[in-house]
């Protein structure tokens, strides 16, 4: 007789044997992306674009990288590693092929508040030489990268966590509402740290509950502090910035490669600050000492974990909503798929493993991403190419960069977060959409602002949950039995020939962030299923998410199975009489509905529509189509499809 543990051992010996090569096979090229698109890579079509892309993307890695590290008050040089290895680490594991990770201004804000906490500034010195200590810098400074680099280890090992706990398919609880407003609010909190340095005054560090308002209100009254030199330098500095790249942005149809005028303020204003010795005749902070070559690997201080908890959760969420936003964006651009779990998998081993490297919480931009998709990038190449370009600056140009001037780094800044800035313009469409989703992105960015990124995201995610909770039980058809056919009786000869390949979906509850995406892949199942089908009508079909699919009754015309008529468009009737309410979720995926059914050469017409929901579809999307999309009733929409066909078969007899 086999004991327990015994048979134990044999289950799991079995097991493994059980294990086929397919299966690991898959497995790997699941987890490791790029082991999928590398095999398949054309060199002769993308090579060319990813290379530009990559020279264009290193330029802007570089500067944000200066900047996103002084953001997280740590030495200039550490942006530079983190926009080195935390590229490659998401290369290899990220499914995002427009992504560019690296440096990020919110989870540099926020691991700031760790670094200005366990090791306070004194007197902060970038031109400290101190060849003693490692890469020839004070120990005040690599105290702070030993901070910074704990939050990114640990933020990291949370994302990897909630990856193995496949906490991915939470992320519909992340509204679009919910993420502009979180965005937009740690954007201005990162315009408001750098206030200091365009302003070029000394200030303490001030963060807290309400430290936005206190930083203001420290520079009110001490006024008399700016110095004036860095002032006219800063807006110099935005002007020159902001003019350049809408002048790129409005050209960039008609040039390939756009003036990199990042890189070319950098080094005016360093040839400038070097011959005109601004940082001693007018003391002007420069970035100082740039060491050279690449840090040796070193463990985190461990030690300090505990203490920086609290930065570590704001870092794993905030730094992968953000990213993962840019990625469904991408995805849904280039028309690939993302997986949420995987993502996780991504970030997080792109935090882990280079702060052990003296790397900075890393994260997806918007800015960088944006000059991906103007550039014309195709794969994941064009961010292994700007990698090796920096490598580049790291070893060769790096030290040239002593004399750049503090304020114009911070006015990089300011300048990259326009997009996040403009996000304000979104108030306008939540309140023709859904005043309720409006409500909840000015309040999630007022608590952003009062408290920080974190606890802003927090509170739009709980806000939303409790409205909806609330609204749920005020639907009047939230009955998932009480489903009825829709059925019309016609003709026989009615059937068979006017009313080929029209199909009707009722919606039976309402449509929100909540539902919305399972509806969408519930409905897109339902299309291929009936573009593959060899018939002309189907039986009913009912779907998961409480969407019915009627056919109409044709079981036999005259005895006779119908084949499809390739020369009639499908027509998909959506009936929204049970579509009780609706947010800005639920319209977007209407409308992409719409879109993806265009693209089949299918039309789609809305019966029973609200309007309010004809008018939020009419104002969120361009529907542009030569026949009415919206119906009262199902059976204006069959007779509009009638007359239409019929008036098309006339046509085409009249042209005979």
């Amino acid at each position: 007789m086999m004991t327990g543990a015994k048979k134990k051992r044999s289950a799991v010996w079995r097991k493994i044997q059980a294990v086929r090569f397919e299966d690991i096979k898959l497995w790997c090229t699941r987890r490791l992306p790029i082991l999928t698109w590398v095999p398949v890579y054309n060199w002769k079509e993308n090579l060319i674009p990813d290379m530009v892309s990559g020279m264009m993307l290193a330029i802007q890695q570089v500067t944000q990288g200066l900047a996103f590290a002084v953001l997280s008050s740590v030495h200039p040089v550490f942006g530079l590693y983190g926009s080195f290895f935390p590229v490659i680490i998401y290369a290899i594991f990220g499914m995002g092929h427009h992504v560019a990770t690296g440096t990020f201004a919110l989870t540099s804000l926020i691991s700031a508040n760790a670094v200005e906490r366990l090791v306070p500034s004194v007197s902060i010195n970038f031109t400290t030489n101190n060849n003693s200590a490692p890469l020839g810098l004070s120990e005040f400074e690599m105290q702070r990268i030993g901070v910074a680099a704990a939050v990114s280890f640990l933020g990291g090992i949370i994302q990897v966590v909630m990856f193995m706990l496949q906490l991915g398919s939470a992320t519909f609880l992340l509204t679009e509402p919910v993420i502009s407003a979180m965005t937009t609010g740690a954007a201005t909190h990162v315009v408001t740290s750098q206030v200091k340095y365009l302003l070029g005054m000394k200030m303490p560090y001030i963060s807290g509950p309400l430290g936005f308002f206190h930083i203001y209100a420290y520079i009110f009254e001490n006024i008399r502090l700016v110095q004036l030199e860095a002032l006219l330098l800063s807006l110099l500095s935005i002007v020159v910035l902001v003019l350049v790249k809408e002048l790129n942005e409005k050209f960039q149809r008609n040039i390939k490669v756009v003036l990199p005028i990042d890189l070319v303020l950098i080094i005016a204003t360093s040839v400038a600050c070097y011959y005109a010795d601004m940082e001693y005749v007018y003391g002007l902070e420069v970035v100082g000492h740039i060491p050279e070559g690449l840090p040796s690997p070193k463990t985190p201080p461990m030690n300090i974990l505990p203490e920086v908890v609290t930065e570590a959760f704001g870092v794993a969420l905030v730094g992968y909503v953000a990213s993962l936003a840019l990625a469904k964006a991408s995805a849904k651009k280039f028309k690939y798929t993302v997986d949420d779990n995987q993502e996780f998998l991504a970030h997080g081993l792109s935090n882990v493993i280079p702060s052990f490297f003296f790397c900075i919480p890393s994260a997806a931009a918007m800015g960088r991403t944006a000059l991906l998709y103007s550039t014309g990038a195709k794969t994941q190449v064009s961010c292994l190419i700007s990698c090796a370009l920096i490598l580049v600056v790291i070893y060769a140009i790096g030290p040239m960069l002593y004399w750049l001037p503090m304020c114009v780094l911070a006015s990089i800044i300011v300048v990259g977060l326009k997009g996040m800035l403009m996000q304000f313009r979104d108030l306008k469409k939540y309140w023709n959409m859904d005043k309720i989703d409006w409500s909840i992105w000015i309040s999630t960015y007022l608590f952003t602002i009062c408290f920080a990124a974190n606890v802003g995201l927090l509170y739009g995610v709980v806000c939303t949950i409790v409205i909806v909770i609330f609204r749920f039980p005020r639907a009047k058809t939230l009955n998932l039995k009480n489903v009825k056919e829709v059925e019309y009786k016609y003709k026989p000869e009615d059937n068979c020939e006017s009313l080929k390949q029209v199909k009707i979906v009722s919606v039976n509850n309402p449509l929100v962030f909540l539902n919305a995406k399972k509806f969408h892949a519930d409905l897109i199942k339902i299309i291929q299923k009936d573009s593959t089908s060899s018939q002309a009508c189907e039986d009913v079909n009912k779907c998961e998410q409480n969407t019915l699919l009627c056919s109409f009754p044709n079981g036999s015309c005259h005895g006779e199975s119908l084949q499809p008529c390739h020369s009639e468009r499908r027509v998909l009737i959506l009936d929204c009489s049970g579509l009780n309410f609706f947010d800005y979720t639920g319209v977007s995926v209407l409308l992409q509905i719409y879109m993806d059914c265009k693209s089949r050469h299918i039309d789609v017409l809305l019966a029973h529509c609200k309007a309010s929901l004809a008018k939020a579809m009419q104002y969120g999307g361009n529907l542009e189509s030569e026949n009415p999309v919206f119906f009262e009733s199902i059976s204006s929409a069959i007779d509009a499809i009638r007359i239409h066909r019929n008036y098309s078969k006339f046509s085409e007899q009249s042209e005979v």
